[in-house]
């Protein structure tokens, strides 16, 4: 099927506007245009309905409340709007503020300043933490909130970035072997002069839904295990792989959404990093791979308090997920009837112009190149359009999906730019 050509009129509007067009429809959600579809009919997640969806359901111009209209003056002007449109949407739960942070142990490990914390939110299981600062170090320093990710792996929680003693789980290791280079990219971080908190987040490691809690009719051969048993971690995960939809079905049940879980909870996280005595709370970052990558959009969008974000192997547009790639991710991502208003890096545009890098891998599966680089030219533009071009940068590295650690350092070295130094 041939691409419509686009009429004068559009074609001139899209000059004027310079927004990312590769593959557009003229028209948004809810047209009744008998126009044939600008995107070829080829195998994608809905077959024949793929077209259709893409370019006259979601729209394929920029978003009802993209800066990328012109409807507003200034970043600020959109960011109130689009943010609160956002919120609504996801629907965060209210959490009550976090009582008695309580602190496990300390020691010194890899030459870090080690504490294993604790904190009890309003339901669930307490949630385990860490937190990291150069041995011997004094005064406030800039302080990371630094995200797990998903990685098909809910038995580990902060234990997938982080070492926090010698009693390091085999575990742990293959998985930073596997998507960070072999270290732990939280203590790295923290080694550079920065005050690094890693905790677990819903529904990961301690925070995790346990297999006996639930009906045995959903249990899918699941058990509980202890750390060492690899064979019973395996089917755990197996068994928190297909909950994810029920639980997904269940938070919408509640009107909420997943990450209108998991946002407030990283959001606490964030104020027991900040009400630190030896933190910085006006040189706060935050930065993930993956699920934490995701968790970085919506936190790093969300909450003013993040002044540099980096986004490590999660940016593309909804348009991807929509024919290409859903399949690929998590139930966490999603946000119903937010696509038609923000794309999905419009989400972290809402910080502009806030520092915010975005890593990303030219053979990563999760994603589609051509949509990879459509959503870093609406965050490039956003940021232009708002006079702070010089706030956003991004690279694309060869390989699969991953933060290795020639993406640290290059990470790390954002964070100097912009945390180290700087006064609130």
């Amino acid at each position: 099927m041939r691409r419509a050509t686009l009429p004068a009129f559009l074609s001139l509007l899209i000059a004027f506007t310079g927004w990312p067009t590769e593959g557009r429809s003229p028209r948004r959600a809810g047209s009744i245009s008998q126009e044939p579809s600008a995107t070829a009919m080829r195998p994608n997640m809905t077959g024949v309905y793929g077209p259709w969806l893409a370019d006259r359901v979601l729209g394929n111009g920029p978003a009802q409340l993209s800066f990328g209209t012109g409807k507003w003056k200034s970043l600020n002007e959109w960011r109130k709007v689009a943010r609160q449109r956002a919120l609504e949407r996801i629907a965060p739960v209210v959490l009550n503020r976090i009582g008695e942070v309580r602190v496990e142990s300390e020691a010194v490990y890899d030459g870090l300043h080690v504490e294993r914390l604790s904190w009890q939110l309003e339901a669930g299981p307490r949630t385990e933490a860490v937190f990291l600062k150069p041995a011997g170090s004094t005064g406030r320093l800039p302080g990371i909130l630094a995200l797990h990710d998903h990685g098909g792996n809910k038995f580990l929680g902060w234990r997938k970035i982080t070492r926090a003693d010698e009693n390091t789980w085999a575990i742990q290791v293959k998985h930073q072997e596997h998507y960070y280079g072999g270290v732990a990219w939280a203590n790295e971080i923290a080694k550079r002069g920065y005050a690094v908190l890693v905790h677990d987040t819903f529904p990961f490691g301690s925070r995790r839904v346990r297999v006996a809690d639930v009906p045995e009719r959903i249990r899918e051969e699941g058990i509980d295990p202890e750390p060492g048993d690899e064979e019973g971690i395996r089917r755990y995960n197996a068994f928190a792989a297909a909950h994810e939809h029920i639980m997904e079905k269940s938070l919408i049940s509640a009107g909420t959404t997943w990450p209108g879980i998991y946002l407030p909870e990283d959001q606490r996280a964030l104020e027991v990093l900040a009400s630190r005595a030896d933190v910085d709370p006006g040189r706060l970052g935050c930065a993930g791979l993956s699920g934490g990558g995701m968790r970085t959009v919506f936190l790093g969008g969300l909450d003013s308090r993040i002044r540099c974000a980096v986004a490590v192997g999660f940016m593309t547009t909804w348009r991807d997920f929509l024919l290409d790639k859903c399949f690929t991710h998590t139930w966490m991502t999603y946000v119903p009837l937010l696509p038609r208003e923000l794309d999905f890096p419009e989400i972290l545009a809402l910080r502009a112009p806030a520092a915010t890098m975005v890593l990303n891998c030219t053979e990563d599966a999760l994603y589609t190149m051509p949509e990879m680089k459509r959503a870093d030219e609406i965050l490039r533009q956003t940021f232009s359009r708002g006079g702070a071009a010089a706030m956003y940068t991004s690279k694309f590295y060869p390989g699969g999906h991953k933060f290795d650690l020639e993406m640290q350092a290059d990470a790390f070295a954002w964070f100097d730019k912009h945390l180290k130094g700087a006064t609130k």
